[in-house]
């Protein structure tokens, strides 16, 4: 659009000046004119605005680079000794050292700090947004390089993977003093993360600049427009269709009047002096002057093009933004975290949602784990429900008034992390029972088998740092029932546990020789430590799919109990780890040690899954021990969140990787299964597919799997037709999922679950949760909304129309990737219901009363050539053309695009089915454009008719002067300013002292321009010179002419709505007309779909 702009700008700038074409006087097509600075004047602001905006976004981020150069950091040069130096003059293997609370210049091997043992803690918050500490710890050959004088002899090569963006894993080998020493992400601090709790440390460079890992991360996030935005796009290819057919209409009737024009050697407009004139106008070459015509024609009708709109829609955004992020129902005084609008594109979109999508853990839930029950040698211990069985038991007895406990035991003394009571178990109790060894042992691997940190407070109780809430809830159950961590290093973890023999509590050391890390595909993590009694362990905790699998023959003795635990705990809602050991030989122990040092010093690009086939020969023929139980709450208000967003027919969808029960039964606790809904599964847990599966012919697995899922949809379909009254929630589990969205299945997949109102999909993987949101959008061609909180979720959030991430307790990779944040999951209902409607309506009405505005205007200019025999004479003086986007209508537009709102909060949460005015796109609809653009038609000619026949033939002043061209034009414009104003005041819902002041203001500054602009020389000001003072503002007929016109104008659109109001009203309109006399209003949600209507209404012409 600007490009248009530009062109006509230098098009100004030739002979091809509007005001010029039929000019008597020949030589002023030579001379100066004032149109060009007129054109230029207002495509300077808004292209200047532009550039300003993008000027100061740029010149931030500059900034910001400069500061992170610039900072200092101390080097060991040639000089022996630390010289401080900028980062950006740091190379690959320059030794730095770096203080507590310092950030790292670049990627660093760790060679030594300040503790003996070679650890230190770092804080990634910059990276992955986590808070928690993380340990590292240096090899141990490294470690005593300590001061300036040992960094003298210190003389190593570095062999290491090339630069790439994986924060996590690292691939590198030391070669020091003849010896390969294999290096892991434990020994390499990442720049931008930061030092803390440790003195100093040594490092060595390893990545610089761009090769380090934070900057080859640094890729700008997906470019995102919304609908409007790209139904706004195809409304201005319709503007310059008609700009092109208006322009062609006038050259075509020029070209006629103009070949007319000598016939015969006749002059039929003599006056014209068509026998000498300029290719612009003559009769010989008529042809020629109509295509020159066409140009004017395509300058002169410009003004249908609003040039102001992109960055008054930018204006408005920037400022809704802030609102929303200002917004204290949004605020959380918990976290003291507000919600954050990261992007301002999106504000509209918010109010078209028509699919959630939505993580569970740490998103409808808290994430901040406690340790309830766990099941161990067979045995259950623990008392209590949790909220899921609570939920369970008032759906299995709905008519129930008593209220239920939450816990029918409670702790002595509450501890974070942990909720667990249970009189067998606790205060050293647990070694009557009767296999307290196993006990024992079960508690062993909850102290060690783990990454957290300790620490102590300054009031000498031990806390934990640790990488999850699962591990510190772990860790501090072991504590509270008698096994407490309370210090670690590279080789050793230390606990104080109770004796089974004098019951006193003694201090015991476990030699730790190797931690097998978890990762999301082993779905386990192992320590082989060698205990006080020198017994070589291998302690494990995982998924129970893996850990049962692994299970010798010997060590099942307790799995039939353990998994009917499980599923126990499952359903209640619980998250639960499996827990197993198996002894080690040593002569076994050293044969795999040799074989898994090998892998890790391997320098290839397989390292990792070297690594791991190693830690999979060492996990096997394991004992099980037990399982663990830990309770994630859901969040406050989630279930009301859900139930008001269900109301207002948004479509609420769960990917979650619990499994199928546990989804199920958190589903009721959270109000997205209700009552009277009916279940359907898909699942591929059944008989004839887990015979295949014990076979091993992967090919029939598949090919047996594909038809059972494709035959289990092609029945739910017929169901969900059958029964199109009754509401559904669909529920398939991840392997199930992978076969539906297969390209023969998938359609029919997304088709049945978008007939059902809640869609859960237990058991999926970060991958699977991007590719059904991609699908969702894709074909729905519906608005979906992601919504999580952790790095597993940033596909997701990715792929939506919208992201939002829940700034929880699982860092801010989810925020960080996100378009707008909250903290917590409730907030969503105000974000979508309130802000979002708001934001619809705002932007929706803002962008068709721009057009109306100019299309009422433009269409004057196109009624007046026609009325000067299409001869490409404006009807207004250049100045007012140019001001009328910039300075008389565009402060109204934008009051209505920051501060109108049709109903308040508190009303639009009370009725949630309002939404759906925004999700079927009511106001943007090409029913309600087209109506308000047959509008600024109808208007533009009610305003040009009446003020002609108002003004000409007929004494316009006191001495009998009749109007002229100069007061026909001011005349007219002044209409037009009123009209789209006092259209403007009629649409509007709310009025504030802003509106008011810019809607009146305006017209105001129509007439202080009038008089200041009249008031300058005529070589300037031109056709306006002393025009209102004069000839206008003394005659009446210029006042009468003026209320004529605009009340003659808004009459139509003023009885359109009031018989609109009285005999078709809209949902809108009824419940506005119940507030304004007084009756109880009710939700406009009956509670049952058919009685709703399909359409909210439309609003063609407010």
């Amino acid at each position: 659009m600007q490009s248009f702009f530009i062109l006509s700008c230098c098009l100004s700038h030739t002979s091809l000046k509007v005001c010029n074409v039929l000019s008597e006087n020949k030589e002023e097509i030579s001379g100066t004119s004032t149109e060009t600075p007129s054109v230029l004047a207002p495509l300077i602001v808004v292209i200047g605005a532009t550039m300003a905006k993008e000027g100061v976004e740029d010149w931030r981020r500059r900034r910001q680079d400069i500061e992170a150069n610039n900072r200092k950091v101390e080097v060991y040069r040639n000089s022996w000794f630390f010289r401080e130096t900028k980062w950006k003059n740091l190379r690959v293997g320059d030794l730095v050292k770096v203080y507590e609370d310092e950030y790292f210049p670049a990627d660093l091997l760790l060679l030594s700090s300040s503790s003996e043992d070679g650890i230190c803690y770092v804080e990634t918050m910059n990276l992955d947004g986590e808070t928690n500490l993380k340990l590292k710890h240096a090899l141990g050959v490294t470690s005593s390089l300590r001061d300036e004088e040992t960094l003298q002899e210190f003389r190593a090569v570095i062999k290491c993977e090339d630069p790439n963006e994986h924060l996590f894993s690292f691939i590198g080998t030391l070669y020091y003093k003849g010896q390969q020493y294999p290096l892991s992400p434990q020994q390499i601090l990442l720049r931008d993360s930061k030092l803390k709790n440790t003195e100093n440390i040594y490092g060595v460079v390893i990545f610089t600049g761009h090769d380090t890992k934070v900057m080859q991360n640094a890729t700008y996030p997906p470019s995102k427009r919304t609908k409007i935005e790209r139904r706004m796009d195809k409304i201005i290819y319709v503007l310059f269709s008609t700009l092109i057919l208006v322009s062609f209409i006038g050259s075509l009737f020029f070209g006629i009047e103009t070949n007319k024009d000598i016939s015969g050697g006749n002059y039929r407009r003599w006056y014209l002096r068509p026998d000498s004139t300029t290719v612009f106008f003559d009769p010989r070459r008529a042809s020629v002057a109509a295509f020159f015509h066409f140009l004017t024609g395509l300058m002169l009708y410009g003004y249908l093009i609003p040039i102001s709109l992109y960055i008054s829609i930018e204006i408005c955004k920037v400022l809704q933004s802030i609102f929303i992020n200002q917004d204290q129902a949004m605020y959380d005084k918990e976290t003291h975290r507000p919600a954050n609008a990261r992007t301002s594109n999106l504000n509209e979109e918010l109010g078209q949602v028509r699919t959630i999508l939505s993580d569970k853990t740490g998103t409808l839930t808290c994430n901040s784990m406690e340790f309830l029950k766990c099941s161990i040698a067979g045995t259950a211990y623990g008392r209590g429900m949790t909220d899921v069985e609570i939920a369970l038991a008032r759906k299995g007895d709905e008519r129930s008034t008593e209220p239920m406990p939450v816990d029918t035991v409670k702790s002595a003394k509450s501890v974070k992390g942990f909720n667990f009571r249970d009189e067998r178990i606790m205060d050293g109790q647990w070694v009557n029972e009767p296999l307290h060894d196993v006990i024992q042992k079960f508690f062993w691997v909850l102290a060690t088998c783990h990454t957290v940190v300790p620490g102590e407070t300054k009031s000498g109780d031990i806390i934990y740092e640790a990488e999850s809430p699962d591990e510190a809830a772990f860790v501090i159950a072991a504590r509270e029932v008698g096994f407490q961590f309370f210090a670690r290093n590279q080789t050793s973890i230390k606990l104080h546990e109770i004796d089974p023999g004098n019951r006193e509590k003694v201090d015991r050391v476990y030699k730790l020789l190797h931690v097998l890390e978890f990762s999301s595909a082993r779905k386990r993590m192992s320590v082989i430590v060698r205990n006080p009694e020198n017994q070589l362990l291998l302690l494990v905790k995982g998924a129970d799919s893996v850990i049962f699998e692994r299970l010798s023959k010997d060590g099942r003795e307790f799995e039939a109990q353990t998994k009917e635990h499980i599923d126990r705990y499952s359903e209640a809602g619980l998250r639960t780890m499996a827990v197993a050991y198996r002894e080690l030989g040593d002569d076994e122990y050293a044969i795999w040690e040799q074989e898994f040092m090998k892998a890790k010093t391997s320098v290839t690009a397989d390292r990792d899954d070297l690594v791991d086939e190693m830690a999979d020969r060492i996990e096997r023929n394991l004992s099980l021990l037990g399982a663990t139980a830990v309770e994630d709450k859901l969040q406050k208000g989630v279930p009301a969140c859900i139930d008001r967003l269900a109301r207002a027919r948004i479509g609420i969808w769960v990917l979650t990787g619990d499994k199928r029960g546990t989804a199920i039964n958190i589903g009721y606790a959270c109000n997205l299964l209700r009552r009277g809904m009916k279940e359907i599964v898909i699942t591929l847990e059944l008989q004839e597919i887990e015979a295949l599966e014990k076979s091993g012919d992967r090919e029939a697995i598949a090919e047996a799997s594909l038809k059972s899922v494709k035959e289990q949809i092609d029945e739910r379909k017929s169901q969900v037709t059958e029964e199109h009254s009754t509401k559904f929630g669909l529920i398939i589990d991840g392997k199930s999922l992978t076969f539906a969205l297969d390209k023969d299945l998938v359609n029919c997949f997304m088709d049945l679950a978008m007939r059902c109102a809640t869609v859960i999909c237990c058991r999926s993987s970060p991958k699977q949760k991007a590719i059904v949101t991609r699908l969702v959008k894709s074909i729905t061609g519906k608005t979906t909304l992601a919504i999580g909180d952790g790095a597993n979720d940033v596909g997701m959030l990715h792929e939506a129309d919208i992201g939002v991430g829940i700034s929880g307790v699982e860092g801010m990779q989810a925020v960080m990737a996100s378009d707008f944040s909250i903290a917590q999951f409730r907030f969503l209902e105000h974000l979508l219901l309130v802000h979002g409607h708001w934001c619809y309506r705002r932007i929706a009405m803002m962008i068709c009363y721009f057009f109306y505005k100019n299309i009422t205007f433009g269409f004057t200019l196109f009624w007046f050539e026609a009325y000067a025999s299409f001869s490409g004479q404006p009807a207004y003086n250049d100045w007012y053309m140019s001001c009328y986007n910039v300075f008389f209508t565009s402060l109204p537009v934008i009051a209505l695009g920051v501060f109108d709102q049709d109903f308040s909060a508190e009303f639009c949460l009370k009725n949630p089915l309002l939404y759906q005015e925004g999700a079927q796109n009511v106001l943007f609809s090409w029913v309600s454009i087209l109506g308000w653009m047959f509008n600024g038609v109808l208007s533009s000619i009610i305003i040009f008719f009446l003020t002609t026949k108002s003004i000409t033939g007929q004494a316009f002043r006191k001495d009998g002067q009749v109007g002229d061209y100069a007061v026909l034009g001011l005349t007219m414009y002044t209409c037009v300013v009123w009209t789209v104003n006092s259209q403007m005041a009629l649409s509007i819902n709310y009025f504030t002292l802003i509106q008011h002041l810019f809607i009146w203001g305006s017209i105001a500054l129509w007439y202080i321009f009038l008089v200041v602009y009249g008031s300058i020389p005529p070589t300037f000001s031109t056709t306006a010179y002393k025009v209102f003072v004069e000839a206008c503002a003394p005659s009446i007929l210029y006042w009468l002419t003026t209320l004529l016109v605009v009340i003659a104008t808004l009459l139509p659109v003023f009885s359109y709505k009031a018989l609109q109001i009285q005999f078709q009203p809209m949902k809108h309109d009824q419940i506005q007309r119940r507030r304004s006399e007084g009756l109880e209003l009710e939700s406009m949600d009956t509670g049952n779909s058919s009685d709703l209507p399909s359409k909210i209404g439309s609003e063609q012409i407010i």
